[in-house]
């Protein structure tokens, strides 16, 4: 955990060591990384806003030789490709996964049903609002296949999901990701791009709360 926590925090470091120590691998090293985040259902710690936004940081420079349009290719089908493991692993398997001990210790649980809820209140809009949404984003195909939700609608948020949230998070690393003051303070910039990032679902988690409470009042 100690090792994650230092590798968010600074992310840019780390994606350089990567570069030099694979190359053009890189590549698919950062899109199994985006993949398995959303794909995986269980590994919902793992970076995404911070690692599109530091990675198109770098490739905004030049020393690094990276490419903007790679990466965004790279990070879209991956997003997409890992939602869609994930919804079809939800429609597939999750009666009999959520059966399994095992499956309930992997699984945050809390961070399951919050994602349920979220999904019965907002519906389909969910889907685009949860990409941005970390940790939500990774249980909401599973939660949305396991309502019965149907792929061919899915999809259709989940594409408009994915670019919204790739061509955002790219273009604000690659536009402002090598400005001096963000280089500067860009552990601080992480931080804040997972606390914003964050507020929403904290924000639903209060909410549903304080109606939870109201109800055992009346």
């Amino acid at each position: 955990m100690g090792f994650l926590i230092d590798f968010i925090l600074h992310i840019d470091t780390h994606i350089i060591q990567i570069v030099n120590t694979f190359g053009n691998w890189s590549y698919l090293l950062l899109f199994l990384v985006i993949f398995i985040e959303t794909g995986a259902v269980i590994l919902p710690f793992l970076p995404g806003d911070s690692l599109l936004f530091a990675a198109a940081a770098l490739s905004a420079n030049q020393n690094y030789h990276l490419s903007i349009e790679i990466f965004i290719l790279v990070f879209l089908v991956a997003c997409i490709g890992g939602d869609s493991l994930n919804f079809f692993i939800g429609n597939k398997l999750s009666k009999k996964l959520t059966q399994h001990p095992w499956f309930n210790k992997l699984i945050d649980q809390k961070s399951l049903h919050k994602t349920e809820r979220f999904f019965e209140k907002h519906g389909a809009p969910a889907i685009i609002l949860a990409r941005y949404m970390p940790i939500i984003r990774t249980f909401a195909p599973f939660a949305a296949a396991g309502s019965g939700f149907p792929y061919h609608r899915f999809i259709k948020y989940n594409l408009i999901a994915c670019f919204s949230w790739v061509f955002i998070c790219c273009g604000a690393g690659y536009f402002f990701g090598n400005l001096p003051f963000v280089q500067e303070h860009f552990s601080m910039i992480i931080i804040a791009i997972i606390v914003v990032t964050l507020i929403p679902a904290v924000a639903s988690a209060i909410k549903s709360k304080f109606s939870s409470s109201n109800e055992e009042l009346d």
